[in-house]
């Protein structure tokens, strides 16, 4: 546990303070309090605060794992995205099973056992194609899990394929999926998704497939991709939606806030958040979610330095080596860590590197 607490004249902080010490739940009002201060030491020590009393081991953890996209065709048109195609451009593309099975080789030539598998809102692609594509990937590699679809892309599956939400996650189920990714969570409040993803998934939609897969039995991940044109009110509403959904289920296994990267998108002209705006939200994140065991760090999008800060700031986990990314690498990030380089970040901020599956199970030194 953290020792020397910062000391604070803000009734209100030193409030929250208390609260934390005693492991009590922070309010909305608290949240948008973390979010205006400026007192980074302080964030730190109680992010770290709730980091132990949830995960006490001094450890952080990460997988080894690959993101394939197995399309960028979708017609949703999100303007942070600079990833998709739309039908019939020349650059868009389907993998064939052969692709797929090409990659899932050199992923487990690099010791990794997860597929995290996901793509666009194809027009043409229902249910029949991804259950002979998990079928097919399950036949031939029973030991890879497969972490697959967003949220967005289970619904815009059920629509297509005119079957209702529960028949959907099912048969998906059936075929081969383990687990659910957080993506296309983006920031859960209406009036922001009708600005940036008008033709997405609604708030109560995303929230409603979380909530029928946890009913599944299927546990996912929760994402927050913030810096487009939200205010922290509206932040604290996202957290505050994921919070309450997580009482309801207990479904959720981590939460993973990242950076909109605004590069060749619709949004070039976005606010950025930089990396003290994101250890802020990180910590804010960790103290305010009290029922998540785990917060990844976002590496991907901040750096090695500022990743590797972030586990001062209430991260218990790293995230994946992410041995192929495309989405975030479209608008212009293009940070890349593997095994060792992890490893070392977590050694040198005095935590013990472990690999861990999905449901954080640990599989070993790293």
């Amino acid at each position: 546990m953290p020792s020397l607490a910062p000391t604070t004249t803000n009734p209100q902080l030193a409030a929250i303070a208390a609260t934390v010490a005693a492991g009590g739940r922070i309010s909305d009002d608290d949240a948008l309090a973390l979010l205006a201060c400026d007192d980074l030491p302080l964030l730190g020590w109680l992010a770290e605060q709730r980091r132990y009393q949830r995960v006490p081991e001094r450890r952080a953890t990460f997988i080894i794992d690959r993101n394939i996209n197995y399309t960028n065709v979708c017609i949703t048109r999100c303007k942070f995205c600079a990833f998709y195609r739309l039908p019939g451009d020349p650059e868009g593309y389907v993998l064939s099973h052969e692709e797929i099975f090409a990659k899932i080789d050199e992923l487990r030539g690099a010791g990794g056992h997860q597929l995290l598998l996901q793509g666009g809102h194809h027009p043409s692609l229902k249910i029949d194609w991804f259950e002979a594509l998990f079928a097919a990937i399950k036949g031939r590699y029973p030991e890879i899990h497969l972490h697959a679809l967003s949220c967005s892309e289970i619904a815009h599956i059920a629509r297509r394929s005119k079957l209702d939400l529960a028949e959907t996650l099912k048969r998906l189920r059936a075929a081969g999926l383990d687990s659910i990714p957080g993506a296309g969570a983006e920031i859960l409040d209406d009036r922001v998704r009708d600005e940036i993803a008008p033709y997405k998934e609604s708030t109560a939609s995303w929230l409603e497939v979380m909530r029928e897969a946890h009913r599944q039995g299927l546990t996912t991940s929760a994402t927050m991709m913030y810096g487009t044109v939200e205010t922290d009110a509206e932040l604290v509403a996202h957290l505050a939606r994921l919070r309450d959904l997580q009482d309801e289920t207990g479904g959720f296994v981590a939460f993973i806030p990242w950076a909109f990267q605004p590069e060749h998108t619709e949004l070039e002209e976005a606010t950025r958040r930089g990396a003290v705006e994101y250890l802020k939200i990180l910590a804010t994140s960790r103290i305010y979610l009290d029922n998540f065991d785990h917060l990844q760090a976002s590496w991907v999008t901040q750096g090695e330095k500022v990743g590797q800060l972030a586990l001062f700031f209430g991260a218990d986990d790293m995230g994946s080596t992410m041995l192929e990314e495309n989405v975030v690498s479209a608008a212009g990030c293009t940070f890349r860590l593997g095994r060792a380089e992890l490893a070392r970040l977590i050694e040198r901020a005095g935590l013990e590197p472990a690999l861990r599956d999905q449901q954080y199970r640990i599989l070993g030194p790293a």
